[in-house]
């Protein structure tokens, strides 16, 4: 398998630190607010590659943080006029909701800031100790940005550059310097510590909680492989990666992987922008596997254009998928090992190349069709159809879902109560030899729109194109 790492700027091959096991750690969401596509899009690549992983044999550990503590999640709860404990919460369960709708596995591990305070206080001591910290005279403690001689080599960038993205603090050595800890002298939310009452960096947070969660005690690198998007190489982990290396003597991370921004129409997702797109109110017009299927389409390093044409044409691409499965509906075997699983891990093995991987499908489901035409009998071929769209939910996460029930999404819950209460009565009519009565029934489902089938499990229906 092989991995573009965002520090050197060029696919390297994967040997993970111990054989056949894989740490990996994601930045999480800062909850003080719904999930957006953003969210969305890096939480399915690294769910992806998980998935790509562990197909291809390792023990994968997945750590992804909640920052349950920032002076955003604090202006919420001043707004709302309640605790930052419940936006947190709140605002945990909704993004837990969120992914799950769009087939984000759990992480391993999902540790809260709040929850490590003290494993930041550790690495806050070791770095003071080393002489890589001072505190100012208000308490604040600050990272010494000039103690660490390998400082912006994760980003590349030149110390000018650096400049602009702090906060300006008279007292400290250098304008690069960032905090590690905030001390607070008001009654604003804050935690005991060695330092006085105050609140962790944001840039601290990943760092300590990976040491105190994740590292393997005598390994060069904590993790093997650290993830997030694109705009949290600098500074967030060029942060988090001078602590690391300060405090404990080895590199944060063997390999660095970012995914693209998330565009609405060409503008860049930002709330300043007054375009910020929730994910929930995409579920509410999708279904969060087309929302997948979309996601996922395009590489990970790229930044995704989000249109309505693009999407409504994806869903179109999956629904292809879903009426090959519905030729095999009712058909049961053992999944066994297939040619087009091990061509679909070829294809993700190249730096999770997609589009190599979609056309590996959409040519699975031309072949297949072509061959069902012809021997829509033959068992054999049909029991490895069946396993290769067993590969395909497996390693995408998508194609799974019973193939009549993916065509009923988008009608709200009174015209699904009608049209069940009708599948219903034609099914009793069925049963008593009432043919005149089940053909009306069928008729009436026909001018609504609705397909059904007879099968052996019983009766399906879908909404026509």
């Amino acid at each position: 398998m092989f991995i573009y790492d965002s520090v050197q700027k060029t696919k390297l091959k994967f040997e993970s630190l111990e054989e056949g096991k894989v740490s990996l750690y994601v930045c999480g969401p800062t909850v003080y607010d719904d999930a957006h596509l953003g969210h969305a899009k890096s939480a399915l690549v690294f769910d992806l590659l998980c998935r790509v992983l562990e197909a291809e044999g390792y023990d994968v550990f997945f750590a992804r943080n909640i920052t349950d503590i920032d002076d955003k999640i604090i202006n919420k709860a001043k707004e709302l006029g309640i605790s930052t404990t419940e936006i947190a919460e709140r605002y945990s369960a909704s993004y837990h909701q969120d992914m799950a709708a769009i087939g984000v596995r759990p992480p391993t591990l999902e540790p809260k800031a709040t929850e490590s305070i003290d494993a930041m206080c550790a690495m806050i001591q070791k770095l003071l100790d080393k002489k890589h910290a001072y505190t100012i005279r208000n308490g604040d403690i600050y990272f010494d940005t000039a103690s660490d001689a390998k400082y912006l080599t994760l980003s590349n960038r030149q110390s000018s550059e650096n400049v602009s993205r702090v906060e300006k603090v008279s007292e400290k050595r250098n304008d690069a310097d960032f905090a590690l800890w905030k001390a607070v002298h008001d009654e604003s939310v804050s935690f005991d510590s060695p330092f006085g009452k105050g609140r962790p960096g944001w840039h601290l947070e990943c760092s300590a909680m990976i040491e105190r969660y994740v590292r393997k005690e005598g390994t060069e690198y904590a993790v093997d492989i650290h993830g997030g998007g694109a705009d949290l190489l600098f500074p967030h982990h060029e942060n988090e990666a001078a602590q690391t290396r300060c405090a404990g003597d080895h590199e944060l991370a063997k390999y660095w992987m970012h995914n693209g921004f998330v565009t609405i129409d060409g503008e860049k997702m930002s709330k300043s922008l007054g375009n910020s797109f929730f994910l929930k109110d995409a579920l509410k017009a999708y279904d969060g596997e087309v929302l997948r299927f979309y996601l996922l389409s395009t590489h990970y390093r790229s930044d995704f254009n989000f249109n309505e044409e693009d999407l409504i044409a994806s869903k179109r691409r999956l629904d292809r998928l879903y009426r090959l499965k519905k030729r095999l509906f009712g058909l049961s075997s053992p999944t066994v090992e297939t040619e087009f699983r091990q061509h679909l891990l070829e294809a993700l093995g190249d730096d999770l190349n997609v589009s190599r991987a979609y056309a590996l499908v959409d040519e699975l489901i031309s072949s297949a069709n072509e061959a069902l035409d012809l021997n829509p009998k033959d068992k054999p071929y049909r029991q490895i159809l069946l396993s290769s769209l067993s590969a395909i939910e497996e390693i995408l996460g998508f194609g799974g879902k019973n193939p009549y029930l993916h065509f009923q999404f988008g009608l709200n819950e009174s015209d699904k109560e009608r049209i069940n209460d009708l599948v219903a009565k034609r099914t009793e009519a069925k049963k008593i030899k009432d043919f005149a009565a089940s053909d009306a029934l069928r008729d009436e489902l026909t001018a609504l729109g609705v397909s059904i089938m007879d099968t052996a499990e019983g009766t399906f229906w879908e909404i026509r194109d």
